[in-house]
């Protein structure tokens, strides 16, 4: 499949990675199949496992991204990498849940792993603050990121964490500041999981405690030039109300993580809508009235370039419950990784996307990933 509606115009290419465990794997097959459209980025925004797939994006030459991907995939996935026989839908949950039972009770290899049980005992202020020690990680970082090409003439990396004493939300972005495995880990460390992340003399948790997205740092952080954003997120907005308490857990995760994407879209719609009214105000205006400085202002709202936003959103599955973002088996990994790939086709051979006009200016909005999807211009 050929892309050509960037023939004409340039324009910038930015993912942004959403949190969501091991549902992540479906980032890691979108990005396989934009990549087979030609499609590279100029810049990779992650927080929590979209901080760790785009340390392996930004960290690997083009050609060996993809290697890396499938290389930490198949790593986090080992343990589980035989499904065991099960029949229909019920089954294939009984097994998810299996799945996740002996993720929680063994941890996941070059991932985590479960602390002693004397690591909790207060007998000194040594005491173990987290479930599980992520030393792991960090080997397996260095193993599949090569951190001297991120911090060079890899694509710009930004992730996101939160500070644990003050609550600040912030970004550790490679261009300005040298990454490390223990940012991409930062990033990551959701609690009471895993513990908090020591960086030059502060401690951090994962940025999804404040934000599951990084939308908002990308837009208020784009330059001039037109922007194409593919915003992959691993929970969905809309589902149906629970029909059992099996059920109840996953859609609150469902709302609360995809909540602030839905927000920072609508936000810059209206921010939007704000510039181009100021916009057609000013030239209905006499000349001496058009320098007003708030005039001005308003005319300044919002980022200064076009953008065209492509929603790409991972649907949960009829067999998928409330532990599906820490069900690490081979089966499922496969399941999402293919999903992502087959969005990414689906949205790309869309007659939509095919007609849209490339560095049109304002917002563009497409979600246009699912069967039967509406067509461009509505949101999540």
């Amino acid at each position: 499949m050929e892309f050509d509606a960037m023939a004409e115009i340039k324009e910038h290419i930015v993912l942004v990675l959403q949190g969501g465990g091991a549902l992540g794997a479906y980032q890691a097959g979108a990005y396989q199949a934009l990549a087979d459209s030609g499609l590279r980025p100029d810049w990779v925004a992650g927080i929590s496992i979209g901080a760790i797939n785009a340390a392996l994006i930004c960290g690997n030459e083009p050609e060996k991204r993809l290697a890396a991907l499938q290389g930490f995939w198949d790593r986090v996935t080992s343990r589980l990498a035989i499904a065991p026989w099960f029949v229909g839908p019920f089954g294939r949950m009984i097994y998810g849940e299996a799945a996740a039972a002996t993720v929680m009770a063994t941890g996941v290899p070059g991932f985590f792993k479960p602390r002693p049980p004397a690591a909790f005992l207060p007998l000194s202020h040594h005491s173990a603050i987290s479930v599980y020690d992520t030393t792991p990680l960090r080997d397996t970082l260095l193993e599949f990121v090569d951190f001297d090409h991120l911090n060079t003439t890899g694509p710009r990396l930004s992730v996101g964490a939160v500070d644990v004493e003050t609550a600040n939300f912030v970004y550790f972005d490679s261009a300005k500041t040298r990454i490390t495995p223990e940012h991409i880990m930062a990033s990551g460390a959701l609690p009471p999981g895993f513990a908090p992340v020591e960086i030059d003399g502060r401690f951090y948790w994962d940025g999804g405690l404040v934000s599951n997205t990084p939308l908002q740092f990308v837009m208020d952080n784009l330059g001039v030039d037109p922007a194409l954003i593919f915003q992959i997120d691993l929970f969905s907005a809309r589902d149906t109300v629970p029909a059992a308490m099996t059920d109840v857990a996953q859609r609150q995760k469902d709302i609360q993580y995809s909540s602030r994407t839905r927000l920072t879209t609508d936000r810059y719609r209206q921010l939007h809508d704000i510039r181009m009214t100021a916009n057609r105000l000013a030239a209905a205006l006499p000349q001496d009235l058009r320098d007003n400085p708030d005039l001005r202002a308003l005319q300044a709202t919002g980022p200064d370039c076009p953008i065209t936003l492509v929603e790409l959103i991972h649907r949960k599955q009829s067999f998928e419950g409330g532990a599906k973002d820490y069900e690490f088996s081979r089966l499922s990994m496969t399941q999402h990784w293919n999903e992502g790939q087959q969005d990414v086709d689906r949205t790309l051979n869309h007659k939509d996307w095919k007609s849209r006009v490339a560095g049109q200016d304002g917002l563009q909005l497409f979600d246009l990933g699912a069967p039967d999807t509406p067509t461009k211009g509505k949101s999540k």
